[in-house]
């Protein structure tokens, strides 16, 4: 049961991490981050580094690979952030 759960979570590890790939899209889409708050994504950006960290040092790869696609996208969110914010 255990592997089928890690399995569910490795997937589902990643498919959450969308939101920021989505966040970012609209935003370079629309070149407009008027009504996105860039300490949010700042915050989201320190959380998802902090639990990659933590699967290192777990040497848990749900945690790790998960994560490392959740800094990529929150990365992309702030860089888009910084270059559309008026």
């Amino acid at each position: 049961m255990r592997k089928i759960y890690e399995k569910y979570m490795f997937f589902i590890g990643i498919a959450g991490q969308m939101v920021f790939y989505l966040q970012a899209a609209k935003i370079f889409s629309v070149q407009s981050a008027k009504d996105v708050s860039l300490p949010a994504f700042l915050f989201g950006l320190i959380s998802v580094t902090s639990w990659f960290i933590y699967g290192i040092l777990l040497k848990n790869r749900v945690l790790i690979i998960s994560n490392i696609f959740a800094i990529i996208g929150a990365l992309a969110v702030v860089v888009a952030i910084l270059i559309y914010s008026k």
